[in-house]
């Protein structure tokens, strides 16, 4: 996922330096600056476990839209983590309110009525505990379901809000730190060889990534028979 994320941005950046018209909906952020960005990304860093915005729009891609723009000297880097840590941190502790509140009658709707992931993640939960709280951080769906399944869970507040701060804190300041690495990449390329150049070059960088990890999972994939195939055979 962060792959993938860091890969549209970087073509969302170059295709929108290179015309003046932004490119879909990642695009358009791009062209945020000051305040109104502050407000964009803060508010999808907080709405994605306090208003389920995450099954929509993953909070990652918000947050290294969040540094990209930093890196393009749209918005300060550092007042731009803390806003993301901030929202992050309190938007969760509204996700476990609401969790403690309304969970079985959200449960009981779409989109998370019959969702498998919502079995997975609180089967996380029972396994782990308030660490879950911090692993989910880092997990797409559970990143915006796992604050109200503690909530709805009886996880105490104090754990959890621990957790919570420990997680928001590295999630927002990485994925932070990721765009505005993007930002400031895709800045000196654009300067050395210009916008197309650029596009090239990212996209041949994207697929040469990608194509190197289904390698290694297809190499892995067929590891693994060959492993429990010896281990039958010793026994």
């Amino acid at each position: 996922m962060t792959v993938l994320t860091a890969g549209r941005l970087l073509l969302a950046t170059s295709t929108s330096h290179g015309s003046n018209q932004p490119t879909g909906f990642v695009g358009s952020l791009l062209h945020f600056h000051g305040p109104a960005a502050y407000a964009l990304v803060g508010f999808l860093a907080f709405a994605e476990a306090a208003l389920l915005v995450g099954f929509f729009l993953p909070g990652e891609t918000a947050v290294v839209i969040g540094g990209v723009l930093a890196g393009l000297h749209q918005v300060n880097l550092g007042l731009m983590i803390v806003i993301v840590v901030v929202c992050a941190i309190a938007g969760d502790s509204v996700g476990y309110e609401v969790g403690k509140k309304a969970g079985p009658w959200i449960l009981d709707h779409r989109p998370m009525k019959g969702n498998p992931a919502v079995a997975k993640t609180t089967a996380l939960l029972a396994r782990y505990g308030g660490p879950a709280v911090l692993l989910g951080r880092f997990m797409a769906f559970a990143r915006a379901v796992i604050p109200g399944i503690a909530g709805m869970s009886g996880v105490r507040y104090r754990t959890f809000l621990a957790y919570n701060a420990i997680g928001g804190v590295l999630w927002g300041v990485g994925y932070t730190l990721l765009g505005f690495v993007v930002g400031k990449s895709f800045e000196g390329i654009l300067k050395k060889v210009g916008s197309w150049s650029a596009i090239a070059i990212v996209s041949v960088a994207i697929v040469a990534f990608g194509a190197h990890l289904f390698y290694k999972r297809r190499k892995g994939r067929s590891v693994q028979p060959t492993l429990v195939s010896a281990a039958d055979d010793e026994i």
